[in-house]
């Protein structure tokens, strides 16, 4: 019961996620890419402190290096989503981003020698023909916000790598909130640095920092960190790689984004990478059984 729970949860946050690329294309009208992560970090930490600052009190060396870990590999991976979102569309976006479902065996095979099957690899080659369609441009070249894309669906991988090996052994929740402190601080630090602390700030602009703030960082973030204790790193990166869907779809719905059909043809290609590298199709294996 608990697993499905856990499916849920997950589903709910790349739905939230999803949504999460238009509201931040909206944000990226009134706010710089770092005031925008600034700002939701800021709030998500003083939310779940308010909520579950209790949990802090117990909290161990290992509890706050990992959360510090997890913290500064999110920051990472929200600046290059967030910067290249200001140079790409928020589908393209979404779906460069989901590539790092592809990202997380490799990752597992580097850290535990776990063999990388034949699945992954005909993936792999799939998804790189995808990531061509959607983002090579007419002189086969990429732009630097879909490079950037790329380079953040990497950084998500080695969060939900990570994530998974530590709520193992460390409190889901204790973690969450030393990785949004460790975020938010992160935050100030490059907002302050560039002299970039806004004054005064367009109702556009705090609707998204608010929404942003309580749904894609507090709700799903917590939602993920608490899942992953009852579930595998793959199966949890193949839900939340349907963010990119969702991304898509309210894409075209509220920003009215125009898809090619190319870019279709790359979102798909990209999609069923995924569902092969990562589901792994079982009727071949489950015929030589009968046989």
């Amino acid at each position: 019961m608990k697993q499905y729970i856990a499916d849920g949860m997950l589903l709910t946050t790349a739905i939230v996620w999803g949504s999460g690329f238009v509201i931040t294309a909206i944000a990226l009208e009134y706010l710089t890419a770092y005031q925008v992560m600034a700002g939701r970090f800021i709030l998500a930490s003083i939310i779940l402190t308010v909520i579950f600052g209790y949990k802090l009190k117990k909290a161990t060396k290992s509890v706050v290096w990992k959360g510090v870990l997890l913290g500064t590999i999110l920051y990472i991976a929200f600046a290059l989503q967030t910067v290249g979102l200001q140079y790409t569309t928020p589908s393209k976006n979404a779906f460069l981003t989901a590539v790092n479902v592809i990202v997380v065996p490799l990752i597992a095979y580097a850290v535990y020698k776990r063999r990388i099957d034949g699945y992954e690899i005909i993936g792999s080659i799939i998804a790189l023909v995808g990531i061509g369609c959607l983002s090579l441009q007419g002189s086969l070249t990429m732009n630097i916000g879909d490079a950037l894309s790329l380079a953040c669906a990497v950084a998500f991988a080695f969060d939900i790598f990570c994530t998974n090996l530590f709520v193992q052994k460390e409190d889901a929740i204790a973690l969450t909130i030393v990785q949004f402190i460790t975020a938010s601080v992160l935050g100030i630090l490059v907002v302050v640095s560039q002299g970039d602390i806004p004054t005064n700030l367009e109702k556009e602009a705090i609707y998204s920092i608010i929404y942003l703030g309580i749904f894609s960082t507090t709700i799903a973030y917590l939602f993920q960190n608490v899942a992953n204790q009852y579930t595998t790193a793959t199966k949890a990166a193949i839900i939340l790689s349907t963010e990119s869907f969702f991304g898509m779809v309210l894409s075209v719905i509220f920003l009215h984004e125009v898809l090619t059909g190319r870019m279709v043809i790359g979102a798909v290609l990209i999609l069923l990478a995924i569902l092969i590298a990562e589901v792994k199709p079982a009727y071949p294996k489950k015929r030589m059984m009968n046989n």
